[in-house]
């Protein structure tokens, strides 16, 4: 795993590169933001290929407890990936919602001004 750091005005920004799925379960993403969290990043963006696909299963629980340790830290996560292959109405109720706001969002492609 590696880091690339980003800085967009005052936000430093950690972007995790890997060829490896990273995040297996809640306690997998909750080191990284941990250790992200530490070294005073604002955001943290991620591949959707490095997390595992039962993330993206809702009934699993992954997704809603991780997803909670970044809202309690206060820390923005961005995940990026093609959404549209996972057939779950839910999934894409609780995406559409999570980009209604700034704190975790989930989009096809990052871009930095």
């Amino acid at each position: 795993m590696n880091i690339e750091i980003h800085q967009v005005g005052d936000e430093k920004i950690a972007e995790v590169i890997s060829d490896e799925i990273l995040i297996k379960n809640a306690e997998d993403g909750l080191q990284i933001m941990i250790d992200l969290y530490y070294q005073d990043f604002d955001k943290i963006i991620i591949l959707e290929k490095n997390i595992t696909p039962e993330f993206f299963d809702l009934k699993t629980g992954i997704a809603g407890e991780l997803l909670q340790k970044f809202s309690n830290y206060r820390l923005r996560l961005v995940i990026v990936g093609d959404f549209a292959k996972y057939d779950s109405n839910s999934l894409r109720d609780f995406i559409y919602e999570s980009n209604k706001g700034k704190q975790i969002n989930f989009l096809a492609t990052v871009s930095f001004p």
